[in-house]
């Protein structure tokens, strides 16, 4: 199987995960103080998922970094374990995470031809 890694699939890629990082990262003070999580908890989930995105999208020159990328997406979902409105916001990170990379395989398909 043939992966190809285009600038488009890298640009659009890196948006969601930067876009996805913030989020990560705000969901430390909620799980603290709304959701009554443990602070060490929160704050390894969080900044830690924030983190992880950061590394994924500096990965994404190579397929090996859509594997990473696909990973966040699961372990973003997961953290609604620890704040509900995450499975919500996952979900929705990982539609715009499969729909960055179908498009832009469309889009520079569609203008190389």
């Amino acid at each position: 199987m043939n992966f190809e890694v285009t600038p488009g699939m890298r640009r659009l890629g890196a948006s969601v995960l930067g876009m996805e990082a913030i989020v990560a990262g705000l969901i430390t003070p909620v799980a603290i103080g709304v959701g009554g999580v443990e602070p060490w908890l929160a704050v390894t989930v969080g900044i830690g998922l924030a983190v992880l995105c950061v590394v994924a999208s500096g990965l994404l020159k190579k397929p090996f970094g859509y594997v990473l990328g696909s990973v966040v997406q699961v372990l973003a979902i997961c953290t609604g374990f620890l704040v509900p409105a995450m499975f919500f916001l996952g979900a929705i990170f990982a539609a715009l995470w499969i729909t960055a990379i179908i498009v832009a395989r469309r889009v520079e398909g569609a203008t190389t031809r």
